[in-house]
């Protein structure tokens, strides 16, 4: 879907605009929800193709993992709010055991192609996911744990520019060409691969192309056994490295790898399911326990038990002094097994900031932006905690090169600009940010609001409240700067006066 950005799709009485997240009736608006439209529009932009229901499934919950009884609920919540064709038949038809097709007429509309992003000043990549030979549903998980390992690899060396995996996983299950992939992630260099496992073998074929030229610079194919995937990772990382940069002298340290490899199959299922509800912040709880007590020693499997604590138990389920304690320790557990690991740091780093613990934190996100200077996710979380500090002009700066490592980045990153536009006082702009789709029905709402009562908005405000309040019902203001590391009173106030204006309780 990235690839047709800013064009929209006519059937019948219907006009779809998928970037808008918008569908029309005769001009009226249909109350199609988030998921369904980007099933409908993944469906209208290969109208008359059968999509299987895992390019379905990864188009509406794109790398989570979820059970297909939910892809057959929103087809058939589709299928009403459509209705029949003129013919009276129906739009979707369903191929047996196999997925879905949409079988009306669909003439694309015009719109503006998505302006490429500028080269940045050293080599930039990104790297594609690697394609899962055979489609078995098992393998999916190693393919894209594959992919992301090999991201993090080439991330730690400051002299490329690397995309973010959220970003890169937009493009999964897409044929499309790769200059357009170049352009509108702003980099010069993809590597493409896939990968197979089965009978204790892992095989891998890997390839790197300069996408201004189509020019094929590096390409192998790897048949080793299974416990040598992690020497298989390095190589590739290290031939990829070797094109670009050439021969280094001094190689970022060894990683800390897992000894076990389902509990590395368990932490990337579990990094999926990390922000997108209290149900699956609980499956990814119940995985990355099993991970710990299956390998002790896997660094990783800690850091993400610490933000799955920070958010499923805080995020979710209402701030407690206790979860924070628990997160606090696993993540310091992390960085002790391995110290050289950026997201270990920068969620330690995050973490201590919560904990009010400011010299601490500011140390931990520097050694983290050292050791890995392209871990978007890294300014994004300093972003937050610059802003609170009332350093508003550094977290906007922060939260704006997250986004250009990131372009398609996870919800949070919307909320954190949000947030500082706000505090840049900068009202319309964190309105029209807040109100992005990606971001809308999450805990934003506060800050949306907040914007619109500054804007003198008020009805809109307090919609905005009503709708935060169904989610979050024991938020109140006092408790909320009570437990966000502000470290500046003038700040503080400014976002006090904006939650008051717009009715949040005391």
């Amino acid at each position: 879907m990235r690839g047709m950005q800013g064009a929209r799709f006519a059937f019948g009485p219907f006009v779809l605009d998928p970037d808008a997240g918008t569908l029309l009736r005769n001009d009226d608006p249909v109350a199609l929800g988030h998921r369904g439209l980007k099933l409908l529009a993944a469906l209208v932009q290969r109208s008359g193709e059968i999509l299987v229901k895992a390019e379905l499934m990864d188009a509406a919950w794109p790398g989570t993992s979820v059970e297909e009884g939910n892809l057959t609920v929103q087809i058939a919540q589709i299928r009403k709010l459509l209705g029949p064709t003129a013919d009276g038949g129906e739009w979707i038809s369903t191929v047996p055991r196999v997925g879905y097709r949409f079988i009306g007429a669909v003439e694309r509309l015009g719109g503006a192609k998505r302006n490429p992003l500028p080269l940045p000043d050293k080599p930039s990549i990104a790297v594609l996911p690697f394609v899962n030979v055979g489609n078995d549903p098992e393998q999916g998980a190693f393919a894209d744990g594959l992919t992301e390992d090999l991201i993090t690899d080439l991330s730690r060396h400051a002299g490329l520019f690397v995309i973010a995996r959220n970003s890169t996983f937009a493009y999964k299950g897409r044929a499309m060409d790769v200059r357009t992939i170049a352009e509108e992630l702003g980099v010069r260099y993809l590597l493409e691969g896939s990968a197979r496992r089965a009978g204790g073998r892992v095989r891998i074929n890997a390839q790197l192309v300069d996408a201004t030229s189509g020019e094929q610079l590096w390409a192998e194919r790897f048949d080793r056994g299974l416990d040598d995937i992690f020497a298989v990772q390095d190589e590739v990382t290290g031939k990829i490295v070797e094109a670009l940069l050439g021969r280094l002298r001094t190689p970022p340290p060894p990683r800390n790898r897992p000894k076990n490899l389902e509990a590395y199959d368990l932490c990337v299922r579990a990094r999926k399911l990390m922000d997108d509800s209290p149900q699956m912040a609980q499956e990814a709880h119940l995985m990355l326990t099993r991970a710990v007590s299956l390998d002790p020693g896997y660094a990783e499997a800690y850091r993400w038990l610490a933000m799955n604590h920070w958010m499923g138990r805080v995020h979710w389920g209402g701030p407690t002094q206790s979860a924070r304690n628990v997160a606090l320790e696993l993540a310091r557990t992390a960085v002790a097994i391995d110290p050289n690991d950026a997201g270990c740091r920068w969620v330690l780093a995050y973490l201590l900031a919560y904990d009010k613990s400011f010299v601490e934190a500011d140390v931990a996100f520097a050694r983290a932006i050292e050791l890995d200077p392209n871990e978007a996710d890294t300014w994004a979380a300093l972003s937050d905690i610059e802003i609170l500090a009332g350093r508003v002009e550094e977290g906007l700066d922060h939260i704006r090169k997250a986004f250009r490592l990131n372009p398609f980045p996870a919800s949070w990153y919307y909320l954190t600009l949000g947030q500082a536009l706000y505090a840049a006082g900068d009202y319309e702009a964190a309105v029209e940010t807040l109100r992005r789709d990606e971001t809308y029905r999450t805990s934003s709402r506060r800050f949306l609001a907040a914007s619109l009562a500054q804007l003198g908005r008020f009805d809109e405000a307090r919609a905005e409240v009503e709708l935060f309040l169904v989610g979050t019902p024991e938020f109140t203001i006092r408790h909320w700067s009570a437990t966000e590391p502000f470290r500046d009173p003038a700040t503080l106030g400014h976002f006090i006066e904006g939650f008051r204006k717009a009715g949040l309780p005391e």
